[in-house]
C-alpha cells in the first residue's frame, strides 16, 4: 500500500488524456459546444451548457472525492499475465499502463470522503474500456475483503466495456469472484454502495455493479448488458428510445438514484453518515 497525493500524480499525466476524452477533444458530444480547457476542469467535465459528463479518469474521480486528494492505495502491485498467449495481448497492456499511468483498469484503496473513512474503487475507462480481466476482478475482491477486515463501507465506481475477451474464462470467473466476496460485506452488515458511470456494461453489470445495497448513477450514464442491436434480434422486438440510460434504469427501478458529479460527494458521505449511525458504529 502507499499514500498518494493526487494532485502531484495527476499534473505528470495531465498529458495522457487526463479527462479520459481524446487528445484536444474539447466539443461537447451531446450539445456540440466547444469548450475551454480550463472551463471544462473547473465545471468537473461536465458541460456547463447542457450538463453532458464527460468520462473521466480514476485518479481524477479519486481527487474530486478523497478528501485533501489523500488516498491510500492498496493491491497496486498486482500487473496481468498473459493466462491464454492471446496474441498482442502483452503488447497492449503495455500500451494501456504508458497511456494512463496504471497497470490496470481499476484504482483501489481507503480516503476519507467528508471525514468518513471508505474503501474506494474505481474503474477508468481509459484502460481498455475499463473491461474486466483477472487483476481488475481480484483487486475488487481483495477490496471487499479489505473492508471486512477494517470495518469499513465499500464505494464502487463503475466504468466498464465488460468482460476483458482476451483472458476467456479467467474473466469470466471473475463475476462471481466479485459477487461471492460481497457476501462477506453483507454478513458484517458493511454498506456497499455502487455508482454507475458511462458506460457500465457486460460482465461488470451482471455482476458486482448491480449487488450495490444502494445504486446510484450519474446522468446520462450508458447501463445495460448486451447492445441494443443484439437484444433486438435476440427478442424480435424494437426496443424503446434511450432504454439504456441511467434515467430510463431510474424510471424502471434498477438504479435508486441519479446524481450530478458535483453532488456526488456530499450524497455519498450523507449515505455514509446514515448506516454508519443506523449500524450503530
Amino acid at each position: 500500500m502507499k499514500y498518494l497525493f493526487l494532485e502531484k500524480i495527476i499534473h505528470k499525466l495531465s498529458h495522457r488524456e487526463e479527462s479520459g476524452e481524446s487528445d484536444g477533444d474539447l466539443v461537447c458530444k451531446k450539445c456540440g459546444e466547444k469548450l475551454g480547457e480550463a472551463e471544462l476542469k473547473e465545471n468537473l467535465y461536465v458541460c456547463p451548457h447542457c450538463g453532458y459528463h464527460f468520462r473521466i479518469s480514476a485518479f481524477v474521480r479519486v481527487k474530486m472525492l478523497a478528501d485533501g486528494g489523500i488516498f491510500k492505495e492498496y493491491f497496486s502491485s498486482l500487473e496481468t499475465s498473459n493466462p491464454l498467449d492471446f496474441p498482442g495481448y502483452a503488447e497492449k497492456i503495455e500500451k494501456y499502463m504508458f497511456k494512463t499511468g496504471l497497470k490496470e483498469a481499476v484504482v483501489t484503496g481507503t480516503c476519507r470522503i467528508n471525514g468518513f473513512e471508505t474503501v474506494l474503487v474505481v474503474m477508468d475507462p481509459n484502460f481498455m474500456m475499463g473491461s474486466m480481466g483477472s487483476v481488475v476482478g481480484e483487486k475488487i475482491t481483495r477490496s471487499i475483503m479489505l473492508a471486512v477486515d477494517l470495518n469499513l463501507p465499500v464505494v464502487i465506481f463503475t466504468a466498464s466495456g465488460g468482460a476483458r475477451m482476451q483472458e476467456g474464462i479467467f474473466s469470466l470467473f471473475q463475476m462471481a469472484k466479485t459477487s461471492a466476496a460481497l457476501l462477506s460485506l453483507e454478513e458484517k452488515s458493511l454498506p456497499y454502495i455502487v455508482v454507475l458511470t458511462d458506460p457500465t456494461t457486460g460482465g461488470v453489470t451482471a455482476s458486482f455493479a448491480m449487488l450495490g445495497d444502494i445504486i446510484i448513477s450519474e446522468p446520462g450514464a450508458l447501463i445495460g448488458f448486451a447492445g441494443p442491436r443484439v437484444i433486438e434480434g435476440t427478442i424480435k422486438q424494437k426496443l424503446p428510445e434511450g432504454f439504456q440510460s441511467a434515467e430510463f434504469q431510474l424510471e424502471k427501478g434498477f438504479v435508486d438514484m441519479v446524481v450530478k458529479r458535483k453532488d456526488l460527494k456530499d450524497t455519498l458521505s450523507f449515505l455514509l453518515k446514515i448506516h454508519r449511525y443506523g449500524r450503530g458504529m
